[in-house]
């Protein structure tokens, strides 16, 4: 045990930077206007100060109580990248059912123990939900499987 919860410590101060940085752009960018005629900037501004002020409450709270050292593992992020690019390559050639295997088989690695009927139960759901939502929903032309060869 450490006196500092290291993990919402560094998750709130990354919460306060990306707070900061929205609110940055968006006043620098985009025009505010005024409360009765909000411009483009007026609400990602609004939003990245409430972010900001969230991750600093988080922050001055972890400096009260203690954690537990945090888990740091560097091949989790790799397998969650690698599923985004597995979608990107899997979708144009075999469609969009194969590219949700994919990535939801790929970044289900990043977990130290994999549940292999729980990520059957994930896959299945995502296979039956995303068709619905973008193709049926939305009406986006996007193949679900596609056989190249």
């Amino acid at each position: 045990m450490t006196r500092i919860d290291y993990t919402d410590l560094v998750g709130g101060l990354s919460l306060v930077l990306t707070g900061a940085a929205v609110s940055y752009v968006s006043i620098s960018q985009y025009p505010l206007g005024t409360l009765q005629r909000m411009g483009p900037g007026m609400f990602p501004a609004i939003l990245g100060v409430v972010l900001a002020g969230l991750g600093a409450l988080l922050s001055l709270q972890a400096l009260r109580r203690p954690g537990s050292r945090p888990d740091i593992r560097i091949f989790s992020p790799l397998f969650v990248l690698g599923g985004v690019a597995a979608f990107a390559l899997v979708i144009v050639p075999f469609g969009l059912v194969p590219a949700i295997l994919a990535i939801t088989v790929i970044s289900s690695l990043a977990e130290l123990r994999v549940q292999p009927v729980n990520l059957a139960l994930l896959t299945l759901a995502l296979c039956l939900m995303a068709p619905l939502v973008f193709v049926v929903g939305l009406g986006l032309p996007i193949s679900l499987v596609r056989w190249p060869f």
